[in-house]
Parts: C-alpha cells; structure tokens; sequence
C-alpha cells in the first residue's frame, strides 16, 4: 500500500518559493509511489494562538480540519521559507493550534501520534533555509512526530525552479530525491 503524504507550504505568499518547492516535492514524491495531498494552508486560516481564546472558544474548526487531515495521512512533507532565521508565524502559529487537539468530539485524537516528517527550505540567501529547519525540527520533536534525517534546502530560490516546475539545479534536485524517497520508506 502506498504512503498517504500531506504536503503544504510554510508562506501562503503570491508566487513564495516555498509553494514551488511543496509543488516539486509532490511530484517527486508521486513520482516515488506515494500517495499525495497538496493543500495550502490559505484554507486554513487561524487566530494567533493564545491560550485565554482556546479556553474560551475551544480549538479552532480550522486547526480541527487540519488534525484530521494530519491523522489521516502517513507522513507529512513541510517546505519551509526562513524568516529571520527561524520559522515563519504561519507556520508555527498552525503547528502550536494543531498541538493544542487532545480529542475529537469525546474521543482521545492526537493528530500527530504516528507521523514521520519531511523537511524542505527555501531562501533567495545563501543559507537556503537551513537554519529555520533546525527549529523547524525542534518543535515537530516536541509535538511528537518523527523526522527524518534527509532534507533538501534551495537556495537562490527565485533562480531554482524550470518552467516544469523541477529543480534545475542536480545537487538540488537529487537532496529532494533523497528526502522524498526517505519519508515514504519511514512512513509505510
């Protein structure tokens, strides 16, 4: 049976680069036999987390939409801009909503009980994003999830991408191989 892979983006930017590298990723990872799902998280939109307003309210439909879509898949892929050297406020703002979920309806649901994580970045910088994946990393450890040693990081990412979507670059293209074809042995 094929891997179920959720793949979206940290920036819902016009054009981000991180959206053309999740679209890159899904095709590489269709490529490899899995079964994917792209989404954005433009669909998802959320209050800032905040505790006083979950106890108020309770946790968002949105980041309940997303728990479920998180549980219902093997794996996730996250592609990641960098901002300021650590994780763009989507990104962490969706990952801590998501980590508030301690049940769905009167049942115990843990979104992220059993999901293995792929990274990728991207940055018009030479650093490629590698330095927010580092805390990127630290917080999927902390919510429970296993990520994967791989990882693919572009740089000069507005200069990346061909027409077909792909990765120009070899080097590039064969990481986002290795990370593809990593995630989809560790979530079957």
């Amino acid at each position: 049976m094929s891997p179920r892979i959720l793949v979206f983006a940290g920036s819902i930017r016009t054009g981000a680069f991180s959206g053309q590298m999740a679209d890159a990723a899904s095709q590489q990872l269709a490529e490899l036999g899995a079964e994917v799902t792209r989404i954005s998280l433009v669909d998802y939109p959320l209050p800032i987390m905040d505790e006083d307003l979950e106890k108020e309210k309770g946790v968002p439909e949105n980041a309940m939409r997303l728990g479920r879509l998180f549980a219902a898949h093997d794996g996730l892929m996250i592609c990641s801009p960098e901002y300021n050297a650590s994780i763009p406020p989507l990104l962490k703002n969706t990952l801590d909503w998501v980590s508030r979920i301690s049940k769905d309806g009167d049942k115990p649901f843990k979104p992220y009980a059993g999901l293995t994580v792929g990274l990728c970045s991207t940055s018009d910088g030479n650093f490629a994003g590698m330095r927010g994946l580092y805390h990127l990393r630290a917080v999927l450890m902390a919510v429970g999830t296993q990520i994967v040693t791989e990882q693919c990081s572009v740089a000069h990412a507005s200069e990346a991408f061909n027409e077909d979507g792909r990765l120009k670059n070899e080097r590039s293209a064969k990481a986002l191989h290795r990370v593809c074809a990593s995630l989809i042995e560790h979530a079957r």
